[in-house]
């Protein structure tokens, strides 16, 4: 049996001999890993050279085919693995690719198979699927499923069979690092981790999770990134759906028991900023700007020179890095550095790096540092993974779980459960959420995903905005969708002075609002007025409690003493570099220096992650009563990102040989804008993942365009101005680089006046309806159309969008 590279703790590559036994005539035991091809040079009379065995390991850490292995395999001798066989059509290396195998059905429906000593098999066999053959289509994670389903119970065989090598030769090289396996790691880690917090119905439905690729083409990592994104982006947003499965079966008797997550549709969520389009005019296109209501108040994404106050630069020490960030307003940032606030003679994009960055190094970080806290701004040094573990927040933050979702102590349990809202009359499955109402105090990428992910469950929700705020004027047209969007001004008046219309106009949504979003910084809207205590003072007068969701950048407020820099302002390159992924990056792109990843793909995770904490604390809400506070922060998902380590070197090879390629990747350098870093990872990935873009003949920005979509296939294993734009990086991503159909959703948009394409939904639940009804509008939309009366503003909300066929029969639903 071939042996991997990844052996189980305490065992050798070397003179190691193979042992198990057979039970029955296809059912084998024996210490191997999974998915391998029996060579000629391994030999025994009743294991056939070059036939196909899929194996499970003993150690009972892989979730395969969605079934929890701990109670099977803690049956199994150790360093042995449960092996079953199967037969392919072709006889070619199998790996972890090979989409659909035949499965002699008398394996299953026939026989009565016997373990070791044990009780016949005494189960019945779902016979869907069975070709005219007698034979059954499955997929390695099917196969897995079907057989794990109807065993009664496991014993442990009686070591007999072994197996020997006639060769010293090395084994076969280990197949492509699986992204199918890595997600269901991840995915195991989070519910430990996450225990404490989640219910446990949420939790138990994860073992009905299947990862699958609508292309065919999807386990596989293709990010050119040594951090295992994809992975942990694709279980959290597994645990996601576990747990809006959770809320349909407590809220309507319905029983879940399949959840998909198409690991092509999670790569499109992570870098949702850089492929939504309206009228095929991207982030990168400069004609966009015109059709998008600027809320850029302070000319901090517009003017290059002043969107380079947000940027890694190197200090006075050499090989020390300090990310200085003058957030939605660079004139702070740039005048304590003694720069002037404007430069207009000051385009080229090199030129303005080397000018702002030799103001930087006129200092060390802790001068820095000192700046920063003195003038209140978000900068922090670029750690690596073990600098911030040494930190007494990073200590703090590893004791904590990447979201928490505890009991408001002014609420705890005071008021009963809070019954669930009438779900609206109709036929067809419904929406886990629907009649939920959510108001979103939120800006930018992190905290408007929470509320865009819970949209997409099917509540309402509506994005409250300050019209003196700024925020980025693109990211509207992706994380506004499905919600509603109003302008109030909620700064209290000064003393004396009767409460504020808009302030009016907040309490009485307020008054109806079942979950609250906090994406400002720690405090903000405490000073507001509305902190979770006054939330609480609030539930136990309407005798219901409030869900209080916040998000922000390092974490650890309210949680630990020891979370030095939880008051600390911050954006996701902020917490990308104090936690180490920075210079991991780097490294991973042959360099000694940090380089912030591609795509705000920490931003969309946290977002994630906060919608998790949502809904769980909407169930506990409904079971337990009382209100709840659920937090979770940047700085909070990368610590769990970093902690499972990187992608093996032998993935990193690989990935940094497909990128090193015309899109000049691995020509960039610590002090490139985070654009030009998403740009230039956009255009590699076109060329390493084609599966994922459409060619300029097939993209469209009709909506009709979005119904074609590709066969699902399980996996394996179960604005700126033109000046800056132009000199970052040509103005536009060729149109040949437009996401493929399959993963992207569009209709037009009265708020844009155009077509809005974006990323479909990446999760579907047996039974429940997932995905939006209505395009983005631009922030302070509803309110420019003159809806004025609080009441109202929950009532008869329309859809713009007719719901599409798509690669599962119908969009939203998992039949």
């Amino acid at each position: 049996m071939a042996r991997s590279e990844h052996s189980e703790p305490g065992s050798t590559n070397q003179g190691h001999g193979w042992s198990g036994v057979r039970q029955s005539r296809r059912v084998f035991v024996a210490i191997a890993i999974p998915v391998v091809t029996i060579p000629p040079t391994w030999s025994h009379p009743d294991l056939p050279p070059h036939r196909y065995y899929l194996g499970l390991p003993s150690s009972g850490l892989l979730c395969l085919g969605g079934q929890h292995m701990a109670d099977i395999t803690s049956a199994l001798p150790p360093n042995s693995i449960l092996l079953f066989d199967f037969r392919c059509p072709s006889h070619q290396c199998l790996g972890v690719t090979l989409q659909m195998a035949q499965i002699d059905t008398h394996i299953f429906q026939r026989d009565s198979l016997t373990w070791g000593p044990g009780p016949a098999w005494e189960g019945t066999v779902d016979e869907e699927g069975i070709d005219g053959k007698g034979r059954v289509l499955l997929s390695q994670q099917k196969l897995i499923l079907s057989t794990l389903r109807y065993f009664r119970r496991v014993v442990p065989p009686k070591p007999a069979l072994h197996l020997t090598t006639t060769s010293t030769a090395a084994p076969p090289s280990h197949a492509r690092h699986s992204l199918a396996a890595g997600t269901y790691e991840a995915l195991g880690k989070l519910g430990t981790i996450c225990q404490g917090e989640l219910p446990k119905s949420a939790l138990a439905l994860t073992k009905t999770v299947e990862i699958m690729s609508s292309s065919g083409e999807g386990d596989q990592l293709f990010f050119p990134t040594p951090l295992r994104e994809q992975e942990v982006a694709a279980a959290i947003k597994a645990l996601e759906a576990s747990t809006a499965a959770a809320v349909a079966e407590a809220r309507y008797g319905t029983r879940c028991r399949r959840i998909r997550v198409d690991s092509d549709k999670v790569a499109a969520f992570l870098m949702s900023a850089y492929i939504t389009t309206l009228d095929g005019m991207d982030k990168s296109d400069p004609r966009v700007r015109a059709r998008i209501p600027d809320t850029d108040l302070n000319r901090a994404q517009s003017v290059l020179y002043r969107r380079m106050s947000a940027n890694l630069y190197s200090t006075k020490n050499p090989g020390e890095y300090y990310h200085i960030h003058g957030s939605l307003d660079a004139d702070v940032t740039l005048e304590m550095l003694g720069l002037p606030k404007e430069r207009p003679d000051l385009t080229d994009y090199h030129e303005i790096i080397d000018y702002i960055e030799s103001a930087v190094q006129k200092h060390t970080v802790a001068e820095l540092e000192a700046l920063n806290a003195a003038h209140r701004q978000a900068g922090v040094p670029a750690l690596t993974w073990e600098q911030f573990q040494a930190t007494p927040h990073g200590r703090a933050i590893a004791s904590l779980p990447p979201l928490t979702v505890r009991p408001n102590p002014d609420d705890d349990h005071a008021t009963p459960p809070a019954p669930w809202p009438t779900p609206p009359a109709g036929s067809g499955p419904p929406y886990a959420l629907s009649g939920i109402k959510v108001l979103e105090l939120c800006r930018i990428i992190a905290g408007p995903t929470i509320g865009r992910s819970l949209a997409a469950h099917g509540a309402q929700v509506i994005k409250v905005t300050s019209p003196h705020l700024p925020d980025v004027p693109f990211f509207q047209l992706e994380v506004n969708t499905g919600k509603h969007t109003i302008h109030l001004d909620l700064r209290p008046p000064p003393a004396g002075v009767a409460e504020t219309k808009d302030r009016s106009t907040f309490a009485a949504l307020l008054a109806d609002a079942d979950v609250v979003i906090d994406g400002y910084r720690p405090g903000a809207l405490a000073r507001l007025g509305y902190s979770p205590e006054y939330l609480a003072s609030l539930a136990r007068r309407r005798g219901k409690g409030y869900v209080y969701v916040a998000e922000d950048c390092f974490g650890g407020t309210g949680l630990s003493a020891d979370a030095e820099w939880a008051s600390r302002p911050g954006w996701q390159q902020i917490a990308d570099c104090v936690t180490g992924v920075a210079w991991a990056q780097g490294e991973f792109m042959g360099l000694d220096e940090p380089v912030v990843p591609p795509f705000p793909m920490s931003d969309y995770g946290t977002g994630a992650l906060g919608s998790v904490a949502a809904l769980a604390g909407l169930l506990r809400r409904a079971t337990e009563g009382g209100s709840w506070v659920c937090r979770t922060s940047l700085v909070q998902y990368d610590a769990f990102l970093m902690s499972l380590g990187l992608v093996p070197e032998a993935e990193q090879a690989r990935l940094r040989k497909e990128h090193d390629n015309e899109a000049g990747f691995f020509g960039l350098r610590h002090s490139d804008s985070v654009d030009e870093v998403g740009k230039r990872a956009l255009r590699s990935m076109r060329i390493v993942a084609p599966y994922l873009f459409a060619s300029s003949s097939s993209s469209s920005s009709s909506p009709s365009s979005s119904a074609s979509s590709s066969p699902s296939s399980p996996i394996a294993a179960s604005p700126s101005s033109s000046s800056s734009s132009i000199q970052e990086a040509p103005a536009q991503v060729p149109a040949a680089a437009a996401a493929a159909p399959h993963l992207m959703q569009e209709a037009y948009s009265p708020g844009f006046g155009g077509v809005i394409r974006w990323p479909r939904e990446a999760v579907r639940i047996e039974g429940l309806r997932v995905g939006h009804v209505r395009t983005a509008r631009p922030n302070g939309w509803d309110t420019v159309k003159g809806v004025a009366d609080p009441a109202e503003m929950w009532e008869g909300w329309e859809e713009d969008i007719i719901p599409e066929k798509d690669e599962d029969g119908e969009e939203g639903v998992l039949h």
